[in-house]
């Protein structure tokens, strides 16, 4: 036994030495010419086919190196693949490596699907947004597969989005960002969650990624069916100049303009200011007058190669005008054309000012911290007609939201690299805190936008979301890895109600703890099996939460993905997953009472499939399809349809871009029939639309056209079961209510690069 004993501690010690003889390899991956950091890159290290990813500031690592050599191979979509042999290692030494790579047309033979963390479909890059036709920021949802947006108010407010079996509304269930600054709008005067997208504009995005589900410890609030982040690019290749044109009216003007010259881009300093202006009347029989105005400007600083910050700063504002939506009945009958109006004074205005920072520190190869600030000043006002002479039959139901806010917000998170029982571990510990300060969040009964009849509410919301998150991912094994995750959130809501003089303000508190675990398993280098599951929640309004005394203020959502990507050839790359996700009650918000309603608990569940190609080196093809089954769980047999859950869904297409010479897409969008209400009595009709872009590049001129709607199908954008009441009516009627879809719709556009 004692013989025994000796033996193991004598290997112990022996084993403990070789350890701390060992090396290893640090690098950062930078991009050539502008040299920005890239994030994200795959690094894979034989012998060992160990991999890793860069991190925000490009670094990379490997530990626990026996001496000797080793090759790396370095891949990024969009960037030459390159790849390092004979890396030398040697005995408690790093070896430190910089390594620049070249932009480069996308491949799909670059895509790894066994790397830590590698999901390869939750991207939408730059090339994606230019071929597809794309007006706003907005448009840029459509890119993510399986969600779908619908427009019923004049092109100004933010849009309706549908997403595994969710009619999100604007937001509720959905949580969108912008450089980390939180788009949604809690306790809105027009819904909870409300994301409006319109203060950014589409050229500068670098990236959008998304996620789906309620698995991960830094997103919180709304993060139910997913998430959608928005990337602004850090770096304008070039200055351009933008000019759109098309029917309808529609006038559209950009630009883009680098701020520094090329001795400070050499010094890794970068800045830029960008504007849009946009006009456009519609397709309706009223015109919107559609206006829209957007500044932003940027500064990134990366010094000593191990920081870098980030300056931004934006200023929006809109107003246009309305037809709302319409009745079946009233254009059946002929009492108004299919892109006629019941009440034209519908419309609005709103407005977005921006301030944003953020501070990432290499403390060493092993640490990166991250700081983030974040300010908002926001206004918004909208005029709606929903039920026409319903509740007022002289002066009819015109109602006006309106509201004044500001946002202050930070972010701070360390992330860790190291390793646990000699496996690599990643961590990331976060803190967070939010606070919307909302004045005068009304809703008033008005008449032509100009007479308040009456007010139905009117009051003052604090609301404050803090908390921390810690997130572990542990390769258990060379195939293996796990990610534990949990995340803590502390919510303080605050409403002074000022129609009420003996009403005080009153305050409300609760806590929600969120945990996550997700496990993958690389079954060949070619398919990864996955399984993510956790718990999520989307906060209630706080004018519903303070009065009920803090009831039902953070419903619960229970989720799990078991999915797996594989790629049987080069360029060929599936995604399938099937999805479960519980919510413990479903919001349903009344516009024009502004409240929200419980809906009761409802669960769901659906398949996601996921293809593209690389048909040849410029040409790709692509295709999305989602099933989703949405019901609810508590109401009667026969009653327990979720109203405008989409079904079926489905997006694909080709596209064609080598960079100069001809460019081009052609896509599809199929939205299936569903349930307009609870007992499926009334059906909202799907649609299946063709959109195309085309055009020609050279290194400095870019011409095209886009075209919406090919076909010229009629179809219905939006759609409500709602009971309304027109001027000649005695009796309220429960039928459709719905806005046009785009007719075929073409405009044409110049870009000039300098």
């Amino acid at each position: 036994m004692k013989n025994k004993l000796v033996f193991t501690l004598t290997a112990l010690l022996f084993s403990i030495a070789a350890l701390a003889h060992n090396g290893s390899i640090n690098g950062q991956v930078l991009e050539n010419g502008s040299g920005l950091e890239l994030p994200g890159v795959t690094v894979r290290l034989e012998p060992g086919n160990h991999f890793t990813t860069t991190n925000a500031l490009g670094f990379f690592g490997f530990t626990n190196l026996a001496a000797g050599y080793y090759t790396l191979t370095i891949n990024y979509i969009g960037y030459e693949t390159k790849t390092l042999e004979n890396v030398s290692v040697r005995d408690v030494e790093t070896t430190v490596l910089r390594i620049e790579m070249t932009p480069a047309s996308v491949d799909l033979r670059d895509v790894e699907v066994t790397t830590t963390v590698s999901q390869p479909f939750q991207s939408i890059s730059a090339l994606d947004i230019r071929t597809r036709p794309v007006t706003t920021t907005q448009d840029v949802l459509r890119l993510v597969p399986g969600l779908f947006i619908a427009q019923h108010a004049g092109g100004g407010k933010a849009e309706q989005m549908f997403l595994r079996g969710f009619d999100i509304d604007h937001g509720t269930d959905i949580q969108l960002s912008v450089d980390g600054m939180p788009v949604n709008m809690v306790s809105h005067a027009h819904g909870q969650g409300y994301a409006d997208l319109h203060f950014i504009i589409p050229e500068i995005i670098g990236t959008a990624d998304f996620k789906k589900g309620p698995y991960y410890a830094d997103a919180g609030d709304f993060t139910t069916a997913g998430l959608v982040r928005f990337r602004t690019e850090d770096v304008l290749k070039s200055s351009f100049l933008k000019v759109e044109g098309g029917q309808f009216g529609t006038a559209r003007a950009v630009g883009g303009f680098n701020l520094l010259g090329k001795s400070a881009a050499r010094r890794n300093q970068h800045a830029y200011l960008a504007s849009e202006t946009y006009y456009s009347d519609g397709y309706f029989d009223s015109p919107q007058a559609f206006r829209r105005l957007n500044l932003f400007g940027k500064y990134t600083a990366l010094s000593d190669d191990d920081q870098r910050i980030s300056l931004s700063a934006s200023a929006f504002q809109s107003s246009w005008n309305a037809s709302g939506q319409i009745p079946e009945r009233a254009v059946e009958s002929g009492l108004i054309g299919r892109f006629g109006t019941i009440d034209d004074n519908e419309g609005g205005l709103t407005s977005r000012y921006n301030f944003n920072f953020e501070h990432i520190k290499s403390l060493n190869n092993n640490y990166l911290l991250k700081n983030h600030l974040y300010y908002t000043d926001y206004s918004f006002e909208l005029y709606s007609n929903f039920t026409f002479f319903l509740n007022e039959p002289e002066n009819g139901d015109e109602i006006r939201q309106k509201e004044h806010r500001r946002i202050f917000g930070y972010n701070g998170a360390l992330q860790l690299d190291g390793t646990l029982a000699g496996k690599r571990l990643s961590t990331e510990a976060g803190i967070f805190i939010r606070y919307d300060k909302v004045e005068d969040n009304e809703l008033s009964r008005t008449r032509q936008r100009q007479f308040t009849q009456y007010h139905i509410s009117l009051g003052d919301v604090d609301e404050t979301n803090t908390g921390a998150y810690l997130s572990a991912t542990w390769e258990l094994a060379p195939r293996f890895t796990l990610n534990a995750a949990a995340r803590a959130d502390i919510f303080q809501f605050s409403y002074e109600n000022e129609l009420d003089s003996l009403f005080h303000p009153q305050q409300v508190t609760a806590g929600i703890v969120s945990p996550k675990l997700n496990l993958f398993y690389d079954l060949n280098p070619a398919v990864r099996l996955y399984l993510n599951s956790g718990f999520g929640f989307h906060s209630n309004d706080a004018r519903v939460v303070v009065p009920q005394d803090g009831k039902q203020i953070l419903p619960r959502a229970l989720g799990a993905d078991l999915g797996a990507i594989f790629k049987p050839a080069p360029g060929l790359l599936f995604n399938v997953a099937g999805w479960y996700l519980h919510l413990d009650q479903e919001f349903v918000y009344v516009g024009d009472e502004g409240v929200v309603e419980p809906g009761g608990k409802t669960r769901r569940f659906g398949i996601d499939l996921s293809a593209r190609t690389q048909v040849f080196r410029y040409l790709f093809a692509d295709l999305d399809v989602t099933y989703s089954n949405a019901r609810s769980t508590e109401e009667p047999e026969g009653a327990r349809y979720i109203p405008l859950a989409p079904q079926w869904t489905g997006t694909g297409g080709i596209s064609w871009d080598k960079g100069k010479g001809f460019f081009g897409s052609l896509r599809y969008r199929l939205l299936g029939d569903r349930s307009a209400n609870e007992d499926n009595s009334l059906t909202a009709g799907g649609y299946f639309l063709l959109d195309a872009v085309t055009g020609w590049k050279t290194s400095r001129w870019e011409f095209g056209i886009s075209a919406q709607n090919l076909l010229n199908a009629e179809w219905k954008e939006a759609q409500f079961e709602t009971e309304s009441r027109l001027p000649f009516e005695t009796e309220p009627v429960a039928d459709i209510h719905y806005t046009p879809g785009t007719p075929f719709y073409v405009k044409g556009f110049v870009l000039f690069s300098f």
